[in-house]
């Protein structure tokens, strides 16, 4: 059986982490211009240099999906986000 390059777990170059820790991506929104609000509940939320309000939950991780469309929120391009979280 034939497996796609990057299926078995590996990272490819430019690709985000299939979950990461809450900490991690609030630090690299942070390294980015982003300042954390205020919140209730169990979400962080950001505001970033660009205006926008991006919210992220506090509890385990955040997955791909989710990070995904928090980067392009926040303006960043999927490699900006990775320099800022040093991978």
């Amino acid at each position: 059986m034939l497996v796609p390059f990057g299926a078995r777990g590996m990272q490819l170059p430019g690709e985000l982490p299939r979950s990461i820790r809450v900490d991690e991506v609030v630090r690299a929104f942070e390294k980015g211009g982003g300042l954390v609000r205020p919140g209730k509940g169990s979400q962080v939320n950001l505001k970033m240099p660009n205006g926008q309000i991006v919210t992220i939950p506090r509890h385990g991780e955040v997955k791909v999906g989710l990070l995904h469309a928090a980067v392009r929120k926040a303006g960043f391009t999927v490699d900006e986000f990775l320099e800022l979280i040093g991978r």
